[in-house]
């Protein structure tokens, strides 16, 4: 495995920029979706995420690459994207017909999970924006060769959302790697995305096809069994805990098979109860395996946006030039803070993501 080469920052007007689907989430709290009478709106998208967290909690600056339908809901959400201290100067605007026929805004109705009941999404989101989007739609020598970019990162999600958006994955990922960009990835397989369109087959088709451009792969164990197609003895698609040792002996499958990957990561997650987690993340960087500190009986608000912050975390480590273990131990530490709050993004600071690797308390600080 190759070493990364990142842009140093005077090279580049962005630090990191996202390409991908960005919703309106509605949370109904404590209560439940179907029976909630009022919810609590938030923005999020997998891809999104992750250049919102190194915007908001490591300071990084960061551009968001995504189509929005131009009536209110559409600027609701462009004012959340603007709270998060995001650039919008690459978001395609549709135009909206009046009822969504065509295009609108994807909404997430998503339950927290308590206890022994489990999280809940219920995604109303066929017809999005972000799913309209195809090649040539967006300027990207602009974006990678003219502006510059350090990291660019997208995600299985946004290649699940339509016939076009793989394309518009590889389009960016040519511009990325013809500019000296670092191209991060997360599988992100979800299953109620391919389900209508050729279920974990086409899955893997479309993530095999993109892995070939990435350098940094993430994932957990679920999506490289499902999105990639790596089967190794110990890991199952509905596995709820993995062994280290198992999730070592499929990177080291994979990487034989793409050569390009430069960095390999994981978290590792073991569900006892909806708000009980035991928590943790291994990197593999230069053919060695850098464990993050395991949090056992991790207490958990809301777990959805982990991940994105365990992978914000981690593209921050590599951009601020610390070392793999440095690097495995901010994702995890970003990941974990990330859902002790409600909401898919993280509302973390620098200065707290370093205080939990230290091993610092959650003592009152006055």
């Amino acid at each position: 495995m190759e070493p990364l080469k990142i842009r140093p920052k005077t090279e580049c007007m962005w630090d990191a920029v996202a390409l991908g689907e960005i919703m309106l989430r509605l949370d109904p709290g404590e209560g439940r979706v179907k029976s909630a009478r009022s919810f609590r709106v938030w923005e999020g998208g997998g891809e999104y995420n992750v250049v919102r967290g190194l915007r908001r909690c490591f300071g990084l600056k960061t551009a968001v690459v995504t189509g929005i339908a131009e009536n209110d809901l559409g600027r609701l959400l462009e004012d959340f994207i603007l709270q998060g201290g995001v650039d919008t100067s690459f978001i395609k605007w549709f135009p909206y017909d009046g009822i969504g026929r065509n295009v609108r805004v994807g909404l997430n109705f998503t339950e927290r999970g308590f206890g022994i009941r489990g999280a809940l999404g219920v995604s109303d989101r066929a017809n999005s924006a972000a799913s309209k989007l195809k090649r040539g739609d967006i300027d990207w020598q602009r974006l990678f060769e003219k502006e510059g970019v350090r990291w660019f990162h997208c995600g299985g999600i946004f290649a699940a959302l339509s016939e076009t958006t793989p394309d518009v994955v590889i389009e960016a990922m040519e511009w990325a790697h013809k500019c000296g960009t670092v191209i991060s990835y997360d599988l992100n397989f979800r299953p109620s995305l391919w389900k209508a369109i050729g279920g974990t087959d086409r899955a893997q088709e479309v993530n095999r096809e993109i892995a070939k451009y990435v350098d940094v792969m993430i994932g957990n164990e679920e999506d490289f069994t499902a999105a990639l197609g790596f089967k190794v003895e110990g890991v199952t698609e509905n596995v709820t805990g993995l062994d280290p040792r198992a999730f070592k002996s499929m990177i080291r499958e994979v990487v034989k098979e793409f050569s390009n990957f430069k960095a390999v990561a994981t978290t590792l997650r073991e569900v006892k109860t909806a708000t009980v987690n035991d928590w943790g993340a291994i990197l593999c960087y230069q053919d060695q395996f850098y464990e993050a500190t395991m949090r056992e009986n991790l207490e958990i608000l809301d777990r959805v946006g982990g991940g994105d912050s365990f992978a914000s975390g981690l593209a921050y480590g590599f951009l601020a030039g610390k070392s793999p273990q440095e690097c495995v131990e901010y994702g995890a530490a970003h990941g974990a803070l990330a859902m002790t709050t409600p909401g898919d993004t993280s509302m973390a600071s620098l200065a707290e993501v370093e205080k939990i690797m230290k091993g610092g308390s959650a003592r009152v600080v006055r």
